[in-house]
């Protein structure tokens, strides 16, 4: 199965047809899943490495209700969007390629959801452009408030050193456990590993406490329980002292990667409430 194939049919797993947008910037050709009311709040969905744009199948209905979601092929990594104009080499490249993203909506400020690498990405947004946010969520964001484990590091260094589709489903295997995840989306992430070229990817470093403390926009962290790249307890401690305003909530029977597919009802109920709270 090619990638485009693979893609498809994950995305055919939303519940209605999104709007495919492609938007040409300084960077590249950023592809946009979009779905929900025009007239609505614009929501941004980041993804986590390697997950693209169609991993948010579970969530899109239950979001698009009440908001216009713009659900993003992170530029530079595995999805539609095609990274054929400037390298991006910074974080302020990085801003800038929001900026963009954020003019499409058509909107002053947006709402801003991210995961694992799309957190850090929206948290980075966030820090740099608190006038462009209203409320920004963080699935639980890695590198963000504590470091990642050991155990996780070692068990990914074969597919960072040399990926291919056996070594990418054993890791989402080991870390997800027992949970079952889509095999749609599984097949998709390991024809993506293995077919497509390397992630090319700016990777903000941790925010220093004084940065958080100074965050200014309506935060919520939602953990994964029972993940294995950080311990959900720590980082929870680590929000809780650099963000005190920020809500915290986390999921039983989650893991890292299967966020936000897993458990998807109530990573909906959490998020709804949120963002219309």
């Amino acid at each position: 199965m090619d990638f485009n194939r693979a893609y498809d049919a994950v995305l055919t797993k939303w519940p209605q047809k999104p709007l495919g947008v492609d938007l040409a910037g300084r960077f590249g050709s950023t592809h946009v899943n979009v779905c929900g009311p025009a007239d609505s709040r614009p929501l941004i969905l980041l993804p986590g490495g390697g997950a693209t744009s169609t991993v948010w199948f579970d969530n899109v209905g239950a979001l698009s209700k009440s908001r216009r979601v713009f659900a993003v092929d992170t530029l530079g990594d595995a999805g539609l969007s095609v990274p054929n104009g400037d390298r991006m080499k910074s974080v302020d490249d990085l801003i800038e390629w929001m900026d963009s993203i954020v003019d499409c909506t058509g909107a002053d400020t947006v709402d801003v959801i991210g995961h694992s690498y799309g957190a850090m990405i929206a948290l980075a947004f966030a820090l740099h452009r608190p006038d462009r946010l209203g409320k920004l969520v963080l699935l639980d964001p890695n590198s963000s408030f504590s470091g990642m484990k050991a155990g996780y590091l070692l068990r990914a260094l074969p597919l960072l050193l040399s990926p291919s589709r056996a070594r990418r489903r054993r890791l989402l295997e080991w870390e997800t456990g027992e949970l079952s995840i889509d095999s749609d989306w599984l097949s998709l992430v390991e024809v993506g590993t293995s077919d497509l070229p390397r992630p090319d990817l700016v990777v903000p470093r941790r925010p220093s406490k004084d940065a958080l403390s100074a965050l200014d926009v309506e935060l919520l962290v939602v953990l994964a329980q029972d993940g294995r790249v950080h311990d959900a307890e720590t980082v929870s401690k680590s929000v809780r002292e650099r963000v005190p305003a920020a809500r915290v909530e986390v999921l039983k029977a989650s893991s890292h990667h299967s966020i936000p597919m897993v458990p998807a009802d109530e990573i909906n109920r959490v998020l709804v409430d949120f963002l219309e709270g």
